[in-house]
Formats: structure tokens, C-alpha cells, sequence
């Protein structure tokens, strides 16, 4: 066996029998993180249908915002194409805010959005050149996800313009 094979099974076994506050706290030292204010990491062992990054709660220092845009998260990704040829996307849009917000009123710049597979409105709807509404205005509670897919020739970037604290 290999003493890389070795160095690992013996750090998972060191691992396995640590409370998660007592390993994340091992792991940011290893990696060099300094933790400062109220941000904080989360090591996440699933995956998600789009990718994504580790969980980090909003540092809100001045205590005046409860949330914030940076809060809603949106992954997008290729799917299947229809059966014209047409490519396929699928958008996930989920609130990661840190300080237990429902958050509403979700505003995403998108251009001249359009998309050949017809999208319910009340999940997604261009109100305006560059100006998307989500989930008809309404909350998205904390840790929801909400999807849609849409087909184009082309992935439209989407990024959250305006959000409101439900």
C-alpha cells in the first residue's frame, strides 16, 4: 500500500472520531483560514445538480441588513436539448442567507430573456429589458430552492439585481 494510501486512512480515522465544530477547526488551521466577524465555513459532502461552492454566512458587521442579494444564489447549467435541437438549461435559485431570512421581491438582470420552452410566470418572468422577477415577487424561505428550465441557443448570464426582506 501506498504511504500516501497509508497517511490518508489514518486521517480519516483521526477524523471519524471528532465532534464537526473540533474538525472544521483542524481544517481551517491546516488550510489557513483566519476566521473573523461571523463568517463561517461549511464543509459540505453532497452534491448538487449544478455544482457549487461551500456554504459561508454573510459577515453582517453593521447589523442594519438582515439580507442581502448576495444571499440568493443562482447555478445554471446545460440539460438535455429538445428535440429540435434546441439547448436546454436548467436554473437553480436558492437563499443561503446565513441570519434565517425569507427573502422576497427577487430582481435578476437578464437581458432580452427569452425562451423557447414556455416558463410558468409565476416561477419566472421577464418584466422589462434586463429586469426578471422570481417566484412571483414572493418570499423564498430560507434554504429553498426554486428551478425552472429554459431553452435557447445560447446560456443568458443571470445575476440577482434587487431583493427585499420579507
Amino acid at each position: 500500500m501506498a504511504a500516501s494510501s497509508i497517511l490518508f486512512l489514518g486521517l480519516l480515522a483521526y477524523f471519524a472520531d471528532m465532534s464537526s465544530s473540533r474538525r472544521a477547526g483542524i481544517i481551517t488551521t491546516w488550510l489557513g483560514i483566519q476566521e473573523e466577524g461571523t463568517h463561517t465555513i461549511t464543509l459540505s459532502t453532497h452534491r448538487r445538480l449544478l455544482g457549487g461552492s461551500a456554504k459561508k454566512e454573510v459577515n453582517r458587521m453593521w447589523g442594519d441588513q438582515k439580507c442581502r442579494k448576495e444571499d440568493i444564489v443562482i447555478r445554471q447549467g446545460s440539460t438535455a436539448p429538445l428535440a429540435s435541437g434546441v439547448p436546454t438549461y436548467t436554473v437553480e435559485v436558492t437563499n443561503m442567507c446565513g441570519s434565517g431570512c425569507d427573502i422576497s421581491g427577487i430582481h435578476v438582470s437578464c437581458g432580452w430573456f427569452s425562451s423557447v420552452r414556455l416558463i410558468n410566470p409565476k416561477v419566472f418572468k421577464r418584466l422589462r429589458y434586463n429586469d426578471c422577477l422570481l417566484n412571483d415577487g414572493k418570499a423564498l424561505a430560507v434554504g429553498a430552492t426554486l428551478s425552472f428550465q429554459y431553452a435557447n441557443t445560447f446560456l443568458y448570464p443571470l445575476a440577482v439585481s434587487s431583493v427585499s426582506c420579507a
